[in-house]
């Protein structure tokens, strides 16, 4: 290890403990730092969820049975939270209640009263201990901002016991979450945790100074969170497009109520929606850079019928570092962005100049992405640069991720400087020549990616070189070796033309083939994370660098 990382690894752990320390005084003495929340007295509306809801995952839940998180759980009668749980996973999702939303499809007496008791049974066995999964602070926020929504399905034809319950019950999750969110590190979970107070503070009768205070703390957090160009500060496109999920019913309880409206919000709104199409592929599936997965497609639309602000996608995200190379039906993605700051790295991947490729309706490259419900190695297994389409040397990361406990699965080392030049050809075509530091000091070497894309977006021409710091050539390749990977979407069928050349056809028909003029392609068993049905088996793209340089072309096929 070099001694920068050694003293930046260092640095860490000091801030680190300063933040432990200040967490265990807030929290011992919050009166001393923080002002007091707000009581509940009733609810006075109910915020919309904007999420699909399925038919079936109700009569599942109905019938006894929670199909939560790529598992299922039977109760046989008895409550969920009493028994032992298949995965953290899937005691997040049980305890945020979000799966609240499926009984929507069932508004019979019965669905509500099933799902009242299920409620009852919660507050009964958690709704005071406060500690475990139940009450961490985003599960908290979850579960605030589900039973708030919910609330029509949960309360309908309910006694005055079950109530008066609720909504002491409410109170006090209220009431914790506020303790809670000032020691909250940066990130999306503190950011969720505004976002559910503010609604608290409008969804009840809550006092207009808590409702003013909780918008400005929710703006605060906005704009330290979202970047100018609209992408959030961890860099993941899916954090954009969960965030919308929950400020776009936000925003409109507050002009529903007739509430001043906090004032970054319709911003944030309007900044967000441009980085959402930039992820967009060509055939409406989003980008899998930096913790993302793949998301029902109902989901995305349901969030991007409301974008008031359509146009076509920016060519280029600076504030994150992602750029945009689109002509006719294809589109090329890629992350030429810096990893964010150390607190907000734990979901970062190591993919520094990592490329997406899509046409028509078909993703043909992708990154392997990140899994929805799989356990922490594999999670931590797809953040390396081998399970991202780039250049990968000695199967080494080009960021390190720690597996320290204390400080979580966060980047202490990852590329600091990136080059970019972005250029207009006089043919039309658009080309992107980017190269980073991510292996200078294990390696001495640079790696730089250069993309051209014809104007009618049917021809891509790639080189990849690894150069000296100066911007040389390097001599000759490190002993470790060297490899370009090219993950290819499941969907996709391989089929081999010569040793240099591979076809890669769609369901549809549609295919682009992959050539190289010199060296050999190897077509490798691979596995994509990142389907909505769980992990699944893929193929992908092998060269290895028998020079400092290779050379690679895509042609397009309809």
């Amino acid at each position: 290890m070099r001694i920068s990382d050694r003293r930046r690894i260092a640095s860490l752990y000091i801030d680190e403990g300063k933040h432990r320390v200040v967490r265990a005084i807030s929290r011992a003495m919050p009166s001393v730092f923080f002002a007091g929340g707000f009581r509940v007295s009733r609810l006075v509306v109910a915020p919309t969820d904007l999420r699909a809801i399925d038919p079936f995952v109700a009569e599942e839940i109905l019938a006894g049975r929670f199909p939560l998180a790529g598992r299922v759980l039977e109760t046989g009668g008895q409550s969920p939270f009493s028994l032992e749980l298949p995965s953290r996973q899937f005691a997040m999702r049980l305890h945020g209640f979000g799966w609240l939303r499926h009984v929507r499809a069932y508004k019979t007496q019965v669905a509500c009263q099933n799902t009242r008791s299920v409620v009852d049974q919660w507050i009964g066995l958690h709704g005071s201990r406060m500690t475990g999964v139940a009450w961490e602070p985003e599960v908290t926020a979850r579960r605030i901002i589900s039973w708030l929504s919910h609330s029509p399905v949960v309360l309908r034809e309910a006694e005055a016991g079950f109530y008066r319950r609720f909504i002491g019950s409410l109170n006090l999750q209220i009431s914790h979450l506020h303790r809670e969110v000032h020691t909250l590190p940066e990130g999306l979970p503190r950011l969720k945790a505004r976002i559910a107070l503010a609604m608290a503070s409008i969804a009840t009768e809550a006092p207009r100074k808590a409702v003013r205070r909780a918008g400005r703390q929710l703006d605060r957090e906005l704009e330290r969170q979202i970047l100018p160009d609209g992408s959030h500060a961890s860099r993941n496109p899916q954090a954009s497009v969960d965030l919308l999920f929950d400020l776009l019913p936000l925003r409109q309880t507050y002009i529903n109520l007739g509430h001043d409206i906090p004032q970054r919000l319709i911003s944030v709104i309007d900044r967000i929606y441009p980085a959402v199409r930039f992820f967009r592929h060509s055939g409406g599936d989003l980008a899998l850079f930096n913790g993302a997965s793949s998301a029902l497609a109902t989901d995305l639309l349901s969030v991007l019928r409301y974008d008031e602000t359509a146009g076509q996608p920016f060519k280029a995200l600076p504030h994150a570092g992602y750029h945009r190379l689109a002509a006719g039906e294809t589109v090329l993605l890629v992350d030429a962005g810096k990893p964010p700051s150390a607190r907000l790295s734990d979901t970062a991947h190591a993919g520094c100049l990592s490329l997406e490729l899509s046409s028509g309706k078909n993703r043909f490259i992708v990154n392997s992405g990140s899994p929805l419900f799989a356990g922490e190695r594999l999670r931590q297994l797809a953040r390396t640069t081998a399970a991202h389409s780039t250049v990968c040397i000695g199967d080494v990361s080009s960021a390190r991720i720690t597996a320290s406990k204390f400080l979580g699965s966060i980047m202490v080392s990852a590329p600091s400087t990136i080059d970019i030049d972005r250029q207009t050809g006089p043919d039309g075509s658009d080309r992107l020549s980017a190269r980073h530091d991510g292996y200078l000091g294990r390696f001495g070497v640079l790696h730089e990616r250069e993309l051209r894309i014809n104007e009618p977006g049917t021809k891509i021409a790639g080189r990849d070189r690894l150069l000296l710091p100066d911007g040389l050539p390097a001599p000759a390749l490190p002993s470790a070796g060297a490899v370009a990977r090219f993950h290819i979407h499941p969907s996709i069928t391989l089929e081999r033309i010569d040793q240099r050349s591979v076809r890669m056809i769609a369901p549809d028909g549609e295919s682009w083939t992959f050539t190289l003029p010199v060296g050999k392609l190897v077509i490798a068993e691979d596995v994509f994370f990142a389907d909505v049905s769980g992990i699944r088996p893929s193929q992908q793209l092998e060269v290895t660098f028998e020079a400092p340089e290779i050379r690679w072309f895509l042609a397009h096929r309809a």
